[in-house]
């Protein structure tokens, strides 16, 4: 495989451009540069390329395909199977009909983690190539109102749940669906074979996924069924470590949840390389912290991803004595140590709970925020308010 662009043949090259310009006519498009040339080629064969320039954006029948590249049925089969298994084209089935589309660079791009991929140079390359091209792949959304994914708070951190919204709810969130999988965290697999990066020390496999998208996974080997209930305990468990729990930025219809981390999450790396917190939409709910009963000991500041909380120094708390239930309904009395208090910036906080959940002293809660903020109701919403904002982009650009 060639390392840079300059690598490839001349005729390789033009494949490979034609297949990113065609596929930049869908919602998502980025400027054609060496660096997203070579993604391209890091995905995709020239043979492959080539074949799937042209190749229907919206959903198409085995019937409907039939004539593509005047190709036989049979060969045909045999092509849109090795390439849905790859991740390069999507299917699905809806009232007993199967249908394909190609999956445009973003899904083409995020399905590349899902398998948890060796260690061999390839990926290692394609690993490295992805964290210097980032600035590239997130510049359309520098200016959209709505980006790919918003936080949902840990349900036990909100201080009346009675106010969540069904859209909010991770419990009927999961309740809504039939088919769950988990896969393998592209952001996390990127970081981990990237050279210059070092390794994620959180699990990889924590990315939830339903109903039809599941199918589509589990059946193309690139991800594992599970049950309702084991994808609620990969939800505790990844809550207990400190993750981020982000879901698509829709009321209606989403399909993944997954659990972030602030240093290999592409919408967190958004955040450090275009210098906005808008990259990741915050939940409706901000922290809210508790003088009275902190005890200074800082675990909300470790957990924090977003660096929105630290210690204040507050002399007279040193020394107070705070009471909580512990298990078995028996009582714990926790001392303030440090003579400091936890400090909240609000403009930072995304609103997931993360530093709540394993407050000591119980602290720290989520409240609901004044001004509510709701997104798109659903993926289609999503997808034309994206296009229409990046409008200008999509016009400058080089595709």
């Amino acid at each position: 495989m060639a390392k840079t662009a300059s690598d490839l043949s001349a005729t390789d090259r033009e494949i490979y451009t034609k297949l990113l310009k065609w596929m930049c006519t869908s919602w998502f498009s980025m400027p054609i540069t060496d660096n997203s040339i070579m993604m391209i080629a890091y995905r995709y064969t020239p043979q492959e390329a080539e074949y799937l320039t042209g190749f229907p954006l919206s959903p198409k029948t085995f019937e409907d395909l039939a004539g593509f590249k005047n190709t036989g049925a049979d060969e045909l089969r045999e092509k849109i199977d090795e390439m849905t298994r790859k991740g390069l084209l999507y299917s699905f089935t809806k009232n007993d009909r199967r249908y394909y589309l190609l999956n445009e660079i973003y899904t083409s791009l995020r399905t590349w983690g899902w398998p948890g991929p060796a260690a061999t140079p390839e990926n290692k390359d394609y690993a490295t190539l992805m964290e210097t091209w980032g600035n590239e792949f997130m510049a359309p959304w520098a200016e959209v109102r709505e980006v790919g994914l918003r936080a949902i708070p840990i349900q036990q951190t909100v201080e009346d749940d009675r106010q969540i919204l069904p859209y909010e709810d991770v419990k009927k969130v999961l309740d809504s669906y039939t088919y769950f999988c988990v896969t393998h965290c592209g952001c996390r697999e990127r970081k981990n074979l990237a050279e210059h990066t070092p390794d994620c020390k959180y699990p990889s496999s924590v990315c939830l996924h339903f109903d039809r998208l599941a199918h589509y996974i589990v059946d193309n080997g690139m991800g594992k069924e599970i049950t309702k209930q084991e994808a609620a305990d990969i939800l505790r468990e990844s809550a207990d470590l400190g993750l981020v729990h982000g879901i698509n930025n829709q009321q209606m219809g989403t399909d993944t949840i997954c659990n972030c981390c602030s240093c290999c999450c592409m919408w967190f790396d958004g955040m450090r390389k275009l210098k906005s917190t808008g990259t990741l939409t915050p939940s409706n709910y901000r922290v809210l912290t508790d003088d009275q009963t902190c005890t200074g000991c800082g675990l909300c500041v470790k957990r924090c991803p977003m660096d929105a909380l630290k210690l204040k120094e507050a002399p007279d708390a040193k020394g107070r004595q705070t009471v909580v239930s512990a298990e078995g309904g028996k009582e714990r009395s926790l001392i303030n140590k440090t003579g400091k208090l936890a400090d909240a910036n609000t403009d930072l906080c995304i609103g997931c709970g993360v530093c709540a959940y394993k407050c000591p002293s119980k602290s720290l809660t989520l409240v609901r925020n004044e001004i509510e903020h709701h997104p798109p109701q659903t993926g289609r919403d999503w997808v034309i308010q994206y296009v229409t904002d990046t409008a200008g982009f999509r016009h400058n650009d080089n595709a």
